[in-house]
């Protein structure tokens, strides 16, 4: 048989891959029905998203969850929420994925306790727990504790499921959002191989695994990607992923087994290239994304999640859910695809990208390792200030039509969509009254519970992580056990670990424009200056502000960078900030306008509280914009309270923003709007 014939000859057809759903909102009892519906689907697996407040620590009733409770995931505070989200649903026969990082060791003790209850053998349980904390530092901003006790808890989780959860991937080093966050394909590469390299460094030099079972816990090891709209060089990145893997694992590691050193994947394709603009274009985004992902046999991933296409208008309805699993199922039941083998083995095009992207990553790794590996790294800023570089890169590409975007810089002519005919039913909204029925669940179960035994589940806690030897898993299920709460755990070890703010990487990104958008650039800049001058200011001075628990600050970061380069005195202190800290700064730093960055649903509550407060300081006059994924009533309801400007996904031209947040600080000293402002907003952000 010759090799051209092989390439062609069908084989026994393939097992499709896990089908999952990333789903969960409101409370446990409503994820609960949702994850029912979702299987009696056809979904193989589940994909279970958490609430801000039970990623990052904190109790429904902290000031910092405060209009977070159930929006973006479904909200756990206890072992009693565990067990209503997955009541009726047998976790011994279903594989389960937690979207989970600075408290996936939390999360995974409260799932193996109602496991437990289930009368489940845990050495039995499959699933996943992302447990990823160095990306958290650089995209998602989930992370509570410092760089190295957050490892700590990572790789004790690890060695403790390799011992009594066999079948159990305690962690799937995340690249998806590395490129969420700017990241070019060589950058994915190469900064979730240094991730990977750092956490079983770490495993291995911890003692708490003998050196014959380091190939077990290389074979636990998972990962989890992006696969973006450029098919073609993503599926030779996924090729690329495994190459150097098998290269890694075999010679830093020296794992002998080829099943052991096998790159393992899911994937979540690309959730940053949905458009608000003529949405129903995402579906046709979706489907070449998963072919990246699908199509090469020899790449392909183990488990596919994709988004839903109204994302970027809201949260997706069930039925939205549902086509975007459809999908995956007509690709996989009704093709032919899993028929053959690898489509693409011989490939000279596929081989010199892929080739291409191996180069590249190596090089970038060797960067890395250079500086101590990926944890200093981090800490020196050099990470982030790659990825804000990258996505500035990568923003400026679009605003110039370099990269085209369908209904966005190109073709922007379309008929009305019968999707969006009414855009407040075409998303799903999440009832505030669900987080008050979470409130009083919680006050609920602290009444009911017996103290003195939460105390010294708590104090046993603290004393363990006070002390390195000690793995923290074992304090911990005794915590679950006892009915201490996601707060009460972190809080506990933020008294030992203390907290962390990230490096934002602004002040190191270059300025990123354009050829054909400096002349916008320079306009606003003169802009910026003038109106400095007219109302007596040295400089114009921004304060953005990422208030409650959203992470997600690529967007504000792209917004500072720009205004930096427009000539504003940016004041820009990261991710997780009170209403009250925020409008501390505004009035201390003087400023002429705060900017409010929210994508988690949480500006309905959030928002009118900072209005208040500005209000309250005697600080009403500074004029107030919001950007975030907004639906257009509560934009409509948002300006109705004082806010002076709304920008959602649809205003991707930042120069353009930049110069309506100009013209707004021009409106609240009375004067009239700059002459010869760049057009593609001009009056959009207070009119709607």
């Amino acid at each position: 048989m010759t090799e051209e014939s092989q390439g062609t000859q069908q084989t026994a057809r393939e097992r499709p891959w896990l089908m999952r759903t990333y789903a969960g909102h409101s409370t446990a009892r409503e994820s609960n029905a949702l994850y029912r519906r979702n299987l009696a689907k056809g979904q193989t697996g589940l994909s279970v998203a958490f609430d801000l407040p039970t990623q990052t620590g904190y109790d429904a009733d902290d000031v910092l969850a405060r209009g977070e409770v159930g929006r973006v995931g479904v909200p756990v505070g206890h072992a009693g929420d565990m067990r209503a989200l997955f009541e009726g649903i047998p976790l011994e026969r279903t594989n389960t994925s937690m979207t989970i990082n600075a408290t996936a060791m939390w999360l995974l003790a409260l799932y193996q306790v109602v496991a437990e209850e289930q009368g489940a053998d845990i050495a039995a349980l499959t699933g996943t727990t992302q447990n990823d904390i160095i990306k958290e530092y650089l995209s998602r901003g989930t992370y509570v504790f410092p760089p190295g006790p957050s490892l700590r808890l990572t790789t004790d989780l690890i060695t403790y499921t390799v011992a009594r959860m066999p079948k159990w991937n305690p962690i799937n080093v995340c690249s998806y959002h590395l490129q969420e966050a700017g990241a070019t394909p060589v950058q994915e590469i190469a900064y979730a191989m240094c991730t990977a390299m750092a956490v079983l460094d770490a495993v291995r030099d911890s003692g708490q695994v003998p050196p014959e079972r380091m190939g077990e816990v290389v074979g636990r090891i998972s990962f989890f990607v992006n696969a973006g709209v450029r098919f073609v060089e993503e599926m030779c990145k996924m090729r690329a992923f495994f190459r150097i893997w098998d290269a890694i694992t075999r010679e830093r590691y020296g794992i002998t087994d080829p099943g052991r050193r096998r790159f393992r994947y899911g994937v979540q394709v690309n959730s940053l290239g949905l458009t608000e603009a003529q949405p129903e274009n995402n579906i046709q985004r979706i489907v070449l994304e998963m072919l990246a992902v699908t199509l090469s046999r020899d790449a392909r991933a183990r488990a596919v999640q994709l988004p839903a296409w109204n994302e970027a208008l809201g949260l997706p309805r069930p039925w939205d859910q549902q086509w975007s699993l459809r999908i995956q199922q007509v690709l996989a039941y009704e093709s032919d695809l899993l028929e053959y083998g690898d489509l693409f083995s011989g490939s000279h095009v596929v081989e010199a990208k892929t080739a291409e992207l191996v180069a590249g990553a190596q090089a970038e790794i060797a960067t890395v390792q250079a500086m101590g590996g990926v944890v200093p790294a981090v800490e020196s800023g050099y990470l982030k200030a790659q990825l804000v570089a990258s996505h500035a890169a990568r923003r400026a590409r679009m605003e110039s039509g370099e990269d085209k975007v369908v209904g966005v810089n190109c073709f922007q002519t379309t008929e009305p969509s019968p999707l969006t005919a009414d855009t407040d039913t075409s998303v799903h909204h999440v009832d505030p009254a669900y987080e008050q029925e979470v409130l009083a669940d919680l006050r609920a179960w602290r009444a009911r519970r017996d103290e003195a035994e939460v105390r010294a589940a708590l104090g046993r806690l603290s004393a363990d992580a006070a002390r390195e030897d000690v793995n923290l898993m074992s304090a911990t299920l005794a915590c679950a056990r006892a009915g201490v709460t996601t707060g009460e755990w972190s809080f506990a070890l933020r008294e030992v670990f203390g907290e962390y703010r990230a490096p934002t990487g602004i002040s190191g990104a270059p300025v990123t424009v354009g050829t054909a958008a400096r002349g916008d650039l320079a306009a606003v800049r003169e802009a910026v200056a003038k109106t400095a001058a007219e109302i007596g200011a040295g400089r114009l001075r921004l304060l953005l502000g990422k208030p409650g628990l959203d992470g997600h600050s690529n967007g504000a970061e792209q917004i500072a960078v720009r205004a930096r380069d427009a000539g504003f005195e940016v004041i820009y202190q990261g991710i997780r900030l009170t209403p009250e800290q925020i409008v501390a700064a505004a009035v201390a730093e003087d400023v002429h306008c705060l900017g409010l960055s929210m994508l988690s649903g949480g500006h309905a509550e959030v928002v009118p509280d900072v209005l208040r407060r500005l209000r309250q300081a005697g600080a009403g006059d500074i004029p107030v914009v919001v950007g975030g994924i907004i639906p257009a009533a509560d934009a409509q309801a948002l300006r109705a309270q004082g806010v002076a400007a709304v920008f959602t996904p649809k205003d991707f031209e930042i120069t353009a923003i930049i110069s309506g947040i100009v013209n707004e600080i021009r409106r609240a000293h009375k004067l009239g709007p700059w002459p010869g402002r760049p057009g593609a907003l001009a009056g959009a952000t207070t009119e709607g």
